[in-house]
């Protein structure tokens, strides 16, 4: 008999004996939690496994991406000190990396894909020895030609170097924001925002890190003060770099970081490993005895009547001199090289007489022909000019004097001429030397060509400076782009003659730190007393004598006496009889207490490239206070100086390493570091201390 079993809502009917028992269906029933368990158990062994497979790529990923003590991301990396303490930070601003094309081989990490395509980008491991670590980093575009950027942030550390600037700060100071402009050198007393006419891609930090951009970079720097970063661009769009000829325009940034266990010891090691050293030490009289110049006091009125009357007074007061330096203009049209016979009637006979008095004369010179002058037909004949970029025609310029030519010193035939013509000079005179003015990348068109091609602009600046070397034993230049080998006085930039750090008194030991660091060591600080330029003189309009401030004039004086070599234009007897006075026991000083130091110093230069004038960290590197102090220097380590920098003092603080120290005044200070507050300072004193062993 069949049994007719109802049907419960979603229960299948199965007839005859395939459908089974009862008693089946219930333990069937019963058993589906099971297979569930066990299904959802293999779910979580499988889920465990895939985890475990992606923990253990990431962390192969991670440790990929990690090289001794730096770390990658997509979006730039980090580096750490043996501390672990985070020293160095950049962060890629114009794409980020595909991590997935990131591979290591032995030293080297490299990856070929970014956000925006192609590139070969790396980051090589070095360890020159047991205290620095460095990296080579390189970010090449192969399909993006625009803009490669990396910004380097601050990390609460202190910067320095860079380039002469208008207003400098030590430490750099960061103020606004400022989009990548082209570093090339410029003539920053004409345009005060550009970067100076001596510069280098270098830049050192008190957190013991460094970093040098490489040369074939077409290198944009700007900054933003809200980031705090320093923002490194390469690009050749909008800008006056070129690619290397028959090469694509991909921009490339490549650098070199490296870190070392304090800020001098890096700066040292990077000094010595990348920058020229000069080859000689210039004239030793040079840094005994001052430097007259004629340009402060006459400007292009000199004649040969006022110099051999500034000659007689600098000898009836009592002054020594290194050498006369006549400067604009005693040519009758720029770009001669000759004496203009109605200011200078009887050149031989003035050269023999200032010969006859014991003085040596150097000569003015530039890199400018203008139009008017007879040598422009001959340079335009001879293809000596930088030209148009067709080629075809001399580009014209205008600079302080005018407008003409200026000489393609990539040119072997322009460099002779020009060489040719001062070796004139200087046999036909017996001139002892030349002062090269210019030279900056900014007195060249906006587009040119030259007869080798600058893939960077400042390649002129520097070949500019190659000019000097036949003549460097009393040359001064004021230009410097990896310059550093030609041995000769580096002046810097006219000062105006104020107080101020806008190119006034204030500036000059931040200027001078700021290229000693950068590598040039035989440093002319101007004029004493600034050059006297019209609406640019603290006091000229309480005086009428267009002279500068007579207290300033001292105090210039007086910091002037404790630098490499020092310079006079506007005399001291110009003032009174004290000035005199004291002008001449500043000189006096510089020639027994400086020179024989600054002498034995410049020596060193030759085999280390190390600073003559020092910062007061390179004896206090673990000092906070120290990295700041940007109104008192060095000289070697052992001979600190603190002039007076403000009007109306007779006072100053004073900042005292760790150490002993014997004042000028014969006083002993042992528990350093301390502040000297309200230390008195005559007008006529100079504070220094002497580091006691």
């Amino acid at each position: 008999m069949y049994q007719i079993v109802p049907v419960a809502p979603g229960e299948q009917h199965i007839s005859g004996a395939a459908g089974g028992s009862p008693l089946k269906k219930k333990l069937a029933h019963e058993g589906r939690p099971l297979v569930m368990a066990g299904m959802v158990g293999c779910v979580l062994v499988l889920a465990a496994v895939v985890a475990w497979c992606y923990y253990s790529v990431s962390l192969r990923k991670a440790q990929l991406l990690k090289t001794e003590l730096l770390d990658l991301n997509k979006d730039g990396f980090i580096i750490r000190n043996q501390g672990g303490a985070v020293v160095f930070s950049m962060t890629f601003r114009s794409g980020t990396l595909d991590l997935d094309s990131c591979t290591k081989e032995g030293s080297i990490l490299s990856c070929t894909q970014s956000d925006s395509g192609k590139l070969n980008f790396f980051i090589q491991t070095v360890r020159p020895k047991d205290t620095v670590m460095c990296y080579r980093v390189r970010w090449e575009e192969l399909q993006n030609k625009h803009t490669v950027e990396h910004a380097m942030a601050y990390n609460d550390s202190h910067w320095y170097g860079g380039a002469e600037m208008a207003t400098p700060r030590w430490p750099v100071m960061i103020q606004g924001e400022e989009e990548p402009r082209p570093f090339i050198t410029s003539d920053v007393y004409s345009n005060r925002n550009a970067f100076g006419g001596i510069l280098e891609r270098y830049w050192l930090s008190s957190n013991a890190t460094a970093i040098k951009i490489n040369d074939s970079v077409p290198f944009h720097l700007g900054w933003s003060e809200s980031s705090r970063t320093l923002r490194f661009q390469a690009r050749y769009q909008d800008s006056p770099f070129r690619p290397p000829e028959g090469e694509p325009a991909f921009p490339e940034l490549s650098y070199r970081v490296c870190v070392g266990s304090d800020v001098t010891s890096i700066h040292k090691y990077m000094v010595r490993r990348y920058f020229p050293k000069p080859i000689k030490v210039p004239s030793p009289e040079v840094f005994k005895y001052p430097v007259w110049s004629t340009w402060a006091l006459h400007k292009t009125a000199v004649t040969q009547e006022k110099l051999l009357r500034y000659a007689s007074d600098i000898t009836k007061h009592g002054f020594t001199c290194s050498h006369l330096e006549l400067d604009d203009r005693y040519t009758a049209d720029y770009g001669e090289f000759d004496f203009d016979p109605q200011k200078f009637p009887n050149a031989s006979g003035m050269f023999d007489k200032l010969r006859e008095d014991g003085f040596h004369v150097t000569l003015w010179t530039h890199p400018f022909i203008n139009y008017d002058s007879i040598n422009f037909g001959v340079a335009v004949e001879k293809g000596l000019f930088v030209r148009e970029p067709s080629g075809e025609l001399p580009a014209l310029v205008r600079w302080w004097n005018g407008i003409g030519g200026i000489l393609d010193f990539t040119n072997p035939d322009a460099r002779e001429w020009y060489s040719s013509n001062l070796r004139l000079l200087k046999n036909r005179y017996d001139v002892t030397s030349f002062k090269f003015d210019a030279g900056e990348t900014s007195y060249l068109p906006r587009q040119f060509s030259t007869l080798v091609p600058l893939s960077d602009p400042s390649t002129f600046t520097r070949r500019y400076t190659e000019m000097a070397i036949p003549f460097s034993e009393r040359a001064e230049l004021r230009v410097g782009y990896q310059s550093q080998n030609i041995s000769c006085f580096f002046r810097i930039i006219d000062r105006d003659s104020v107080w101020g750090y806008d190119l006034g008194l204030k500036s000059i030991i931040p200027t001078v730190l700021t290229i000693s660091i950068l590598g040039y060591q035989f440093v002319l600080p101007d004029m004493i007393g600034g050059n006297a330029y019209p609406n640019r003189t603290t006091g000229e309009v309480d005086d009428k004598s267009g002279l500068p401030d007579r207290e300033l004039y001292i105090r210039w004086l007086e910091l002037s006496a404790f630098m490499p070599a020092m310079q006079f234009s506007i005399p001291p007897w110009a003032y009174d009889a004290e000035v005199v006075q004291i002008a001449r026991k500043f000189t006096e000083l510089h020639e027994t207490l400086v020179a024989p130091r600054v002498l034995e110093l410049a020596g060193e230069v030759l085999d280390t490239g190390d600073p003559i004038i020092r910062p007061l960290w390179w004896i206090a590197n673990d000092d906070e206070v120290a990295y700041k102090i940007d109104s008192q220097f060095l000289i070697g380590d052992d001979l600190m100086v603190a002039p007076v920098l403000e009007p109306g003092k007779q006072e100053r603080d004073i900042y005292l390493p760790a150490g002993r120290w014997k004042s000028y005044k014969g006083e002993h200070f042992d528990k350093g570091p301390m502040y000297l507050t309200d230390y008195s300072v005559d007008l006529d004193e100079v504070a220094f201390f002497t580091w006691v062993h």
